[in-house]
């Protein structure tokens, strides 16, 4: 098969999705890997490191979208590239399609095959190919936020972790899922005070365990997390539900009665946000202020730590991509239960449920979708 990647076109994202590590597994399986010039740069991998790993440097993503079967990529399809995509062709990579309806049009009129890492699920209902991404973004939500609590600029001027005869900083986060832990993890190791609130007893539990008493875990409810902001400094956003919007679970009015200078960060703005007043933002002009709380909302965090996020995303998706590419997309979606759930569109159809609720467009199940009828 004809496997390839492009520079990603999404302002300032520098993740890659292909490693040179990975294009020769492609090339050891007996592949050819078509790579357009400068497309890992942002991560520090080099056109000449990719061609060492056996794979063809092309000039412009037409090529590589012209000739590849399989085109892997990081973020959702951008407008320069929609018309690029072709009947049939597989798309691997994060669609959000829930909160992207633009690009939804384009995925279904060019009629290609459009898998979603974010919803690849294993028969235990992880989600391997969004976890290590979550990961990121909820300990980058910690050092962001207490970046934009500091002055200059309009945050309380507030250290998180407080000092001596000062108490540390609040922080609340918003769901106890892959996003909460690690933002946890990081606020807790800043020595911030720490609540979480969720509505799994079992993470909630888990983390009660793990932190033994050091961090406050709360049922999610409205009155709950109302009275929860009031006090709070920084506000993690760490809702999801897979493949679907993010419910709103933070209103204006929560926002309103926040304190002046606080700060949110809305870890599921790439899925439409979980807090009302957030918009997506980038990382050029990363924040915002709204009802006096400041809100950073930027849909690609992980693509200001690139190296890093590359090569677990690279590490974690070539397996997949390579039983794409080893057994041909039908067979491997119709072998694969895992690899069929991230299938968003097929031909023409939507083929997971969450899109199609979301966007109010007609469902189609993917085996259905296969076989034509």
């Amino acid at each position: 098969m004809i496997v390839g990647t492009v520079r990603e076109r999404k302002l300032e994202e520098f993740r890659v999705a292909l490693t040179p590590a990975s294009v020769a597994d492609f090339v050891r399986a007996g592949h050819t890997v078509l790579v357009e010039t400068h497309a890992g740069e942002g991560a520090h991998h080099l056109d000449a490191d990719y061609a060492a790993a056996g794979a063809e440097i092309v000039a412009t993503m037409e090529e590589v979208y012209a000739r590849a079967e399989l085109v892997c990529g990081v973020k959702e399809p951008q407008p320069s590239e929609y018309a690029l995509m072709r009947e049939g062709q597989a798309i691997f990579t994060y669609l959000h399609l829930a909160a992207e309806p633009e690009v939804t049009q384009a995925v279904l009129a060019t009629k290609c095959i459009a898998i979603a890492y974010e919803t690849v699920r294993l028969p235990d209902g992880s989600l391997p190919l969004l976890a290590p991404m979550s990961e990121v973004a909820g300990r980058m939500a910690v050092e962001e936020g207490a970046h934009y609590l500091k002055r200059p600029g309009p945050g309380r001027g507030v250290l998180l972790g407080g000092i001596a005869g000062v108490p540390p900083a609040h922080v609340v986060v918003v769901g106890s899922g892959n996003v909460g832990h690690n933002a946890v993890r990081i606020a807790v190791g800043l020595g911030a005070r720490v609540t979480v609130v969720g509505n799994r007893v079992d993470q909630l539990r888990e983390l009660d365990h793990q932190y033994a008493g050091r961090v406050a875990t709360a049922i999610s409810s409205p009155a709950t997390i109302a009275e929860l902001l009031k006090d709070a400094d920084l506000v993690i956003g760490a809702v999801l539900v897979e493949g679907q919007r993010a419910p709103v679970v933070v209103t204006r009015e929560m926002v309103r009665g926040m304190q002046p200078g606080s700060v949110i960060v809305d870890v599921a703005v790439d899925q439409g946000g979980c807090i009302e007043t957030t918009h997506a933002t980038d990382h050029d002009h990363p924040i915002y202020v709204d009802e006096g709380v400041v809100h950073y909302a930027v849909p690609n965090m992980p693509g200001a730590v690139p190296r890093t996020a590359s090569g677990v995303l690279s590490a974690l998706t070539t397996p997949f991509a390579l039983e794409i590419a080893n057994r041909g997309v039908d067979a491997a979606i119709a072998r694969d239960p895992a690899l069929a759930h991230g299938v968003n569109a097929y031909r023409g159809h939507i083929t997971h449920e969450g899109v199609a609720t979301a966007l109010r467009l007609p469902y189609v199940p993917v085996e259905r979708a296969m076989s034509g009828g």
